[in-house]
């Protein structure tokens, strides 16, 4: 229910879509490079840590701790009264947590303290790379279908809920301990999220500063359309969850103790660069152009960029190679030659 509007629901009502394991098997590369997202139950419910998580919450924690050879972790600590939502502080110049530096075991050896507390702080620890920190844990989480030199990392902690964002590379979570639930987003609905600030985030992505679970449509009436076009899903340990690249995805972790691992990659070669750098760098030096400008440069973008009607190629009269209709090792290499050039000069 919401401040502004009692009738209102906050909850979206669109499922996300399920397929089977053996869709999923028969067809990995379809399944993985699908435009929306898409739901396995008990994709990786022979995972030891998912085994382990079944039977008690210690054996699961037991099993996290066994890999670990004390590096210190980064975790958000939070006081109950911030609901497990860990967001900005009241002025936007900071936090309404602490970040600090702390050992894994002493991390799950709080959750277990926390976890029969009726009232507890929030803890969290996201991000883990399970190679670096716990080697050899990831030898006994692989995804079920091969993924092109994936990173793995585990999410630890108890209830919270982590804003609306997205990631740039594709991502498969699989809920290993206690429940998720997700709220997923299209990337056209950035414009009714409310994005806050890119250069201070809780997590180094943007977020919606919607209240998702109490939404004030007085202050975020465009956030009804995001909700009309959002989808939802809630996950069990061994239940896996595909996220195309920009989707917007709010996590929600609802049990005591929860964990998860989360596969991101991209098969975008690493020599073509990363869209992200293309954007920042459109922000620096077209977005500060006069509007007539900014609208040539979009036309031009549109067509050589954005769609896939360029014609011009059917007026040479020659095979040559060119950037705005071949892109190949050889044309990447040339390319990001001129830009390292061009960007020393400036």
């Amino acid at each position: 229910m919401t401040r502004s509007d009692p009738t209102a629901s906050s909850s979206p009502s669109i499922s996300v879509r399920e397929i089977s394991l053996p869709q999923l098997e028969s067809a990995p590369d379809t399944w993985l490079s699908e435009a929306t997202p898409w739901v396995v139950r008990d994709a990786v419910a022979e995972w030891p840590l998912v085994q382990a998580a079944k039977r008690n919450r210690s054996s699961c924690l037991d099993y996290i701790c066994r890999f670990y050879q004390g590096h210190k972790v980064s975790a958000f600590l939070g006081e109950p009264e911030i609901n497990g939502r860990f967001f900005y502080n009241q002025d936007f110049s900071g936090f309404n947590f602490l970040q600090v530096q702390t050992r894994l075991d002493q991390v799950t050896a709080k959750l277990q303290e926390m976890a029969d507390a009726s009232v507890s702080p929030s803890l969290y620890v996201g991000a883990t790379n399970i190679a670096h920190w716990l080697p050899g844990m990831e030898l006994e989480t692989q995804f079920v279908s091969p993924l092109p030199s994936p990173l793995a990392s585990l999410w630890l902690g108890n209830e919270s809920v982590v804003a609306p964002h997205f990631d740039y590379p594709a991502n498969v979570a699989c809920c290993v301990i206690g429940l998720r639930r997700f709220t997923l987003f299209p990337p056209d609905q950035v414009k009714n999220l409310y994005i806050g600030p890119w250069d201070i985030t809780p997590a180094g992505q943007p977020i919606s500063l919607v209240n998702t679970r109490d939404p004030d449509y007085a202050q975020h009436p465009l956030f009804r359309e995001a909700l009309a076009n959002a989808l939802v899903t809630e996950l069990k340990p061994g239940d896996a969850i595909f996220i195309p690249s920009l989707w917007w995805h709010q996590v929600e972790s609802t049990a005591k103790i929860n964990g998860l691992v989360n596969f991101w990659w991209t098969n975008h070669p690493r020599e073509y660069g990363r869209p992200m750098d293309a954007f920042n760098h459109a922000l620096l030096s077209i977005k500060t152009l006069p509007e007539a400008e900014r609208n040539a440069w979009s036309t031009l973008f549109d067509y050589y960029v954005f769609s896939q009607q360029s014609n011009d190629r059917q007026r040479w009269k020659n095979d040559a190679v060119d950037r705005t209709e071949d892109i190949n090792l050889d044309v990447a290499k040339k390319l990001r030659g001129e830009l390292i050039n061009n960007l020393k000069q400036v």
